[in-house]
């Protein structure tokens, strides 16, 4: 029986995969998913074409019993981007789907056509999953915002440790049929999206292509219980569903809407909650930690927090010096630091990077947050584009976002710092006006963040533009704002 995928064996009698209108059953799942181990078994690393497809998540799961680990490649890497990931992780095989298009760098990569239905002549793994729980069963690259992208190396353990915590904090059970459009090469859509169900025994259902169409359609005709998103998701989502009822009606019949990636501004909260009545969970990972945070099903709603530590992970704050931060009063600004069975094993490598990345066996995250007394943390951003050092005070970027997203007029904002030869740094307000012939002023926007906050949040200086740079998963990319 396969240790991360049990319910390949147990479930014989429903769909473990939905892509559009191809639907594999466990029972197809497992003979293909064995057949192609077999010719898996014995390499070093395999890489993955990973389209939103089911022949993405077969080689996937195929390279999971076979123990050997995945590299997942975006397909809409650069060639400059994908040359270096494969010299780096140097896999055996590139594992790709019928008729698929490959840029030049892949070209002298040995490759396996994955299909549904394995060739009658292929000899199934007999004996699944060779290596312990320490094995590398993923390798996968951050996006490089600060350098050439690194491998980070997932092992079994890791993986099953965080899908088993999240499926403790949002009762996940087989009975859940999941719903997303999430890419298959990054953590939320890859490891939650896809290996998550399978996990539970539950059913991914994968939209291919977001759209609050498909998304309706999911929900109500299909038996989607569950929804997976990253906030421009939510954004679309709460805009469409003030005006669609059945959007609307789909969004409140479902058990579970989970935001991850990013932040989801309170703005968005408040118009699912309004439109809907749905609340929507949000959750705090990364690439080296998987999940750390959640806010439980079970638990009170606290829109703009990302809940408290999952069961196996231990988290703190702590202040530059690396003192440890003990209060819990919502204001007291620290970065966040991890451990626990979920975090990565290394950057592929990279063994000086890797050591530095921990201080005393916590992997240090760069994020900062505040906590609050109830014991829920607030993302306030990145230390290295989100931290804003002005007149002696702290200050995270998110919840001056957040409180400029809901001034009338404005539809994105995002905040930086800039040197300051008074105050050291001064905030920077970049917004994106809903129409740009009647932008918000400038003075009223810094005295609406001084009425919510405190006057020395206040943005010093507003530049309008039309719009954010942002990665595929939606993140903002602070650093080319500029």
């Amino acid at each position: 029986m396969s240790a991360l995928i049990p319910a390949l064996e147990r479930q014989p009698d429903k769909s473990a995969l939905c892509f559009d209108d191809v639907v594999v059953g466990y029972p197809q799942l497992a003979g293909a998913a064995y057949t192609l181990a077999g010719q898996l078994v014995g390499l070093s690393r395999v890489a993955v074409w990973a389209t939103p497809t089911p022949h993405t998540a077969l080689s996937v799961v195929a390279a999971v019993l076979a123990g050997v680990p995945v590299v997942p490649l975006n397909p809409g890497s650069g060639q400059r981007e994908l040359a270096h990931i494969l010299a780096d992780s140097a896999p055996d095989l590139l594992c790709t789907g019928p008729k698929t298009e490959l840029p030049e760098p892949v070209e002298g990569l040995p490759q396996l056509t994955v299909t549904l239905a394995p060739p009658s002549d292929a000899v199934p793994l007999s004996s699944p999953e060779p290596g312990s729980d320490a094995s590398a069963a993923l390798i996968v690259y951050t996006s490089g915002t600060t350098g050439p992208p690194k491998g980070v190396v997932l092992s079994r353990r890791a993986v099953a440790a965080t899908l088993d915590d999240v499926a403790d904090a949002w009762q996940w059970t087989e009975d859940d049929v999941l719903v997303h459009a999430l890419p298959l090469f990054h953590v939320h859509g890859l490891v939650l999206g896809l290996l998550g169900p399978l996990r539970r025994g539950g059913t991914l259902r994968h939209l291919g292509r977001f759209s609050t169409e498909g998304v309706t359609r999911a929900l109500t005709e299909r038996g989607g219980t569950m929804f997976f998103g990253v906030p421009t998701m939510y954004h679309r989502l709460a805009g469409a569903a003030q005006r669609d009822a059945g959007l609307a009606r789909a969004l409140g019949a479902a058990r579970l809407l989970v935001s991850g990636s990013a932040a989801l501004p309170a703005r968005d909260h408040e118009r699912i909650r309004a439109a809907s009545g749905a609340r929507v969970i949000e959750r705090y990972g990364m690439t080296e930690t998987l999940m750390n945070t959640s806010t439980r099903v079970d638990g009170p709603a606290r829109p703009g927090t990302v809940g408290v530590p999952l069961p196996s992970v231990d988290v703190r704050l702590v202040d530059d010096d690396g003192t440890r931060i003990e209060a819990s009063d919502g204001e007291t600004v620290g970065e966040i630091q991890v451990r626990g069975p979920n975090l990565f094993t290394e950057y592929l490598g990279r063994p000086d990077t890797t050591n530095d990345a921990f201080a005393g066996g916590w992997f240090r995250t760069g994020d900062m947050a505040t906590r609050d007394p109830d014991g829920c943390y607030r993302i306030v951003g990145r230390k290295s584009t989100d931290l804003i050092k002005s007149g002696g005070y702290k200050i995270g970027a998110g919840e001056i976002e957040n409180v400029l997203l809901e001034f009338p007029g404005v539809r994105e904002a995002a905040v930086t710092g800039a040197p300051d030869p008074d105050l050291g740094e001064r905030v920077v307000a970049w917004i994106v006006p809903a129409d740009d012939a009647a932008r918000p002023g400038e003075q009223a926007l810094a005295d609406h963040v001084a009425a919510q906050l405190a006057p020395h949040k206040r943005p010093r200086e507003v530049r309008f533009v039309t719009s954010l740079p942002r990665n595929e998963m939606g993140k903002l990319l602070k650093r080319e704002l500029g």
